[in-house]
């Protein structure tokens, strides 16, 4: 029950990006987003992909590992769009 519990939250936490990156596709710009918020999401999400690994929890490891690779995506995209910082 633990684990569903994990891994509904991280699917939860995973979806959460998904809107915001197709967003910034469709509408090729990322004006609207703060670098800074997302370095610490990002920093925060490093944390707790570690975290997860050293106590050996895949739901908290995965989820949030993937929740890096989106909040890198649209830092990325936030970069790449030149919208400034």
């Amino acid at each position: 029950m633990i684990n569903i519990v994990g891994s509904a939250a991280g699917i939860c936490s995973m979806a959460s990006f998904v809107p915001q990156i197709g967003k910034i596709v469709s509408e090729r710009s990322a004006k609207g987003v703060s670098l800074k918020m997302f370095a610490v999401t990002v920093t925060a999400f490093v944390l707790w992909t570690a975290y997860g690994v050293l106590l050996q929890s895949w739901p908290v490891a995965v989820s949030n590992g993937v929740c890096l690779i989106l909040s890198l995506t649209i830092v990325a995209l936030r970069m790449r769009l030149g919208d400034g910082a």
